[in-house]
């Protein structure tokens, strides 16, 4: 299980990375694609300003990168391997795998770019 003060559960949850109380998105469901970018601007509790300056989260594209990869490797796996698929089937998997989880593919990626740069800090949770 998952505590708060751990980055983990702050890149998971998509909560403020320095006080672990609130979402730092608008929408939490990822898949409402009109607001899949919205995020509010600061923490209501502990006042982190979430883009910490302009285009902040382009560095996010580069996680994704590494993301998008992790989560093709794990369709390759399943599909290949264990289920024992053709090497087309495989490609097809891998394919509909990243279209189906781009929009979390997108806030991971944004969670853990903002969790690199900012830590949880107990105080600001009133801990």
């Amino acid at each position: 299980m998952l505590k708060k003060g751990n980055k983990l559960y702050s890149i998971l949850t998509g909560s403020c990375p320095k006080c672990h109380l609130e979402s730092m998105y608008t929408y939490k469901n990822p898949y409402r694609m009109g607001s899949l970018f919205e995020m509010q601007e600061r923490c209501s509790h502990c006042k982190t300003k979430y883009k910490i300056e302009p285009s902040f989260f382009y560095g996010a594209m580069y996680v994704s990168y590494a993301v998008g990869i992790a989560f093709a490797v794990a369709a390759f796996v399943i599909s290949f391997l264990l289920l024992k698929a053709s090497i087309i089937s495989a490609f097809i998997s891998i394919v509909v795998t990243l279209v189906v989880f781009l929009p979390v593919i997108i806030r991971l990626s944004r969670n853990i770019w903002i969790n690199i740069f900012i830590g949880y800090d107990p105080k600001a949770a009133g801990r």
